[in-house]
């Protein structure tokens, strides 16, 4: 280095001309390297998990010490009154678990003199075991009887079944459905799981009852898209999902889209659902199918592929709040910025509005935000098309700025319309349980089979939504729909059949 300080030139306007240049590429490479922070940042929080996810993870660690000092611990010491308060407080078991009891006594004579006891009183201590799910056979016994005068055969018809001359019962394809997609289970392990018990069922043969159960359900899931399409506002996202090639082995990037419709922040009278779609790629094609012909609000990302829907009158697009804060947030993580954390902090005060809002009625929900909402989102967005001269236009907190500035005219719409939300976090959340299964099950192995997902993902996650048991729900329906007519399938739908059990409930009380 000391050498070529020797090579500098010893002319004042050549040394200035050399300065500047050197000035210039530091300022070069200092992007650079502030970019390339950026999204190492950002290929970390993809490789070792966000927040939430660390979070988890910090969980999973405290337990695993946990176990270990309990392991360790000697079970005849004292307890150290410390380590009593930190420890959790025993809930009481539930009254509804079944009860088997067992009596210990101490005989009838007492064991120092011989002498009779008498009973005192006692004590009881209750121990939670568990008993593994347990397989029942349901055997139909249909007699054949002969008519005495004309001899003719008589036999009752078999019930209505899930698969016509198959062997699962709506309760066992309702398990199968719930583990897979709703506990993110692969079939291998499960069939692993009912090996144990003693019953050999193949994965093969659990997949092929998944494909026919999604396609007995899958009026049903139709009538939640239609829910779905009749809300004033819908929640929309896609995300990513692996899709088997056949022949070569490899896979490509299909996609799950979701629309949710979700009122019970502004207290709608109308019950959640989420309806999910299977595509092979992400084209812009297919959101404008799926919602073709829908009139109202949608909350959606900056995805170019919803442009379509927003060429008709009927369809206008809400921008999302969330979005435009993670970009800072980004940032926030992988550099120190004060611009950055100055955007969050403001941010943070339209979420504050939102928290107030929350579960309102739509007029008083948009006398909050124009109160209190709107004059802040005014003072971000000026205070941001400040900040932008004073930065380089090629960083990433310009991007972030410039993102925020173009989405920022697509929020303003939730400012005088109660029944929008300021960000897309209702259709994020349904994509969750997807984001699980994948990293399970890692790939579907075809279109058919992705559509299936789509079909049970949309029954499951709706009876979520509405705090409903999907076991117990599939599990009836299963065994009703073979025989239910078309033209009513909405009976079927969650909300209808808790509402008729709670019903069937009522009465059989009141009787």
């Amino acid at each position: 280095m000391l050498d070529e300080t020797k090579k500098l030139p010893d002319d004042p306007a050549e040394l200035r001309q050399a300065a500047e240049h050197l000035v210039a590429l530091a300022k070069a490479q200092a992007l650079r390297i502030a970019k390339l922070e950026h999204q190492l940042a950002g290929l970390r929080r993809q490789r070792f998990g966000a927040t939430s996810e660390r979070l988890e993870q910090l969980d999973l660690a405290l337990e695993e010490t946990e176990i270990e000092v309990a392991r360790d611990a000697d079970p005849a010491a004292p307890e150290d009154a410390g380590e009593a308060k930190r420890k959790p407080r025993r809930k009481p078991l539930p009254k509804e678990l079944p009860r088997t009891e067992s009596i210990l006594s101490p005989g009838e004579a007492c064991a120092g003199c011989g002498g009779s006891l008498k009973r005192l009183g006692e004590d009881v201590t209750e121990e939670l075991d568990y008993i593994p799910g347990r397989f029942v056979v349901n055997r139909f016994v249909r007699p054949r009887l002969a008519c005495a005068c004309c001899e003719a055969i008589c036999q009752a018809p078999l019930p209505a079944r899930p698969i016509e001359r198959g062997r699962p019962g709506p309760g066992l394809l309702a398990h199968v459905l719930v583990a897979k997609y709703g506990d993110h289970l692969p079939l291998y392990r499960l069939s692993k799981i009912f090996e144990r018990d003693g019953i050999d069922l193949d994965r093969s043969t659990l997949a092929d009852w998944v494909g026919k159960a999604t396609a007995l359900l899958e009026p049903l899931a139709d009538a939640i898209g239609r829910h779905v399409l009749a809300g004033q506002a819908i929640f929309a996202d896609d995300t990513p999902i692996k899709l088997q090639v056949p022949g070569n082995g490899k896979t490509k990037t299909a996609r799950i889209w979701t629309y949710v419709r979700d009122e019970r922040p502004w207290s709608g009278a109308d019950p959640p659902a989420v309806w999910y779609r299977f595509t092979i790629d992400r084209k812009g094609q297919h959101p404008a199918e799926h919602l073709a012909g829908y009139r109202g609000w949608v909350h959606a990302d900056g995805y170019s592929g919803f442009n379509e829907l927003y060429r008709k009158d009927e369809t206008r697009e809400v921008a999302c709040l969330a979005h435009i804060r993670r970009k800072f947030v980004d940032i926030v993580q992988s550099q120190t910025s004060p611009i950055a954390e100055e955007a969050i902090r403001r941010i943070a005060g339209l979420y504050a509005v939102e928290k107030q809002a929350r579960g309102h009625h739509p007029s008083e929900r948009v006398q909050l935000r124009q109160a209190h909402a709107r004059s802040i989102l005014d003072q971000l967005e000026a205070w941001l098309q400040a900040q932008l001269p004073r930065i380089s236009g090629k960083s990433e907190l310009a991007k972030a700025i410039r993102y925020a500035l173009t989405r920022i005219k697509k929020l303003r719409p939730y400012l005088d319309h109660g029944h929008v939300e300021a960000d897309n976090n209702c259709a994020e959340r349904a994509m969750k349980s997807v984001a699980l299964g994948r990293k399970n099950y890692l790939f579907v192995g075809s279109e058919g089979g992705g559509n299936a997902a789509a079909i049970a993902y949309t029954l499951i996650e709706t009876a979520k939504l509405n705090g409903i048991d999907p076991q117990a729900w599939l599990t009836d329906t299963l065994g009703r729909i073979a025989d239910h007519k078309i033209n009513k399938i909405d009976q079927l739908l969650p909300w209808s059949w808790a509402a008729t059990r709670a019903a069937t409930a009522s009465t059989q009380k009141a009787a």
